[in-house]
């Protein structure tokens, strides 16, 4: 019985998979060391978020470690607007650094990317137009 030998391109490349969320927003992300490349629902991030605030929020954790493109993120985002995929995607990207490297945990925790921003839509209560808005009231 022959074996085969492995060659270091047929290894699959390291990843690491962390889940980040914001509002209605769920992102699975997948990190691999790289070039820099962010990909959102197989299309480039400028692309997909197309505002550039986004996009600075998205690569917020890699300015606080100081690794800016040294990984590829692969992105699958779902729910809620963009700017609660933005915050999902840099929550799931913090969380992924932190399985990569557990020394990367404190400056993260610092910085406030590991917490998940509770804040969500107030419901809509009865009686009511909205949450808190009220019905014009008329005197006579």
């Amino acid at each position: 019985m022959a074996t085969k030998r492995v060659t270091d391109s047929q290894v699959p490349a390291k990843r690491w998979y962390a889940t980040g969320r914001r509002k209605e927003a769920t992102a699975r992300v997948y990190l691999s060391q790289g070039s820099g490349k962010i990909t959102v629902n197989g299309r480039e991030i400028a692309e997909y978020l197309r505002r550039p605030t986004l996009e600075m929020l998205v690569n917020e954790p890699f300015t606080v470690i100081e690794q800016a493109g040294g990984f590829d993120v692969a992105v699958n985002v779902a729910g809620g607007g963009l700017a609660g995929q933005a915050g999902a995607i840099r929550h799931g990207i913090a969380r992924a650094l932190t399985t990569f490297q557990a020394e990367l945990r404190a400056p993260l925790k610092a910085a406030g990317l590991l917490t998940r921003d509770p804040r969500a839509k107030e419901r809509k209560k009865y009686g009511r137009v909205a949450a808190r808005a009220r019905f014009q009231f008329s005197k006579r």
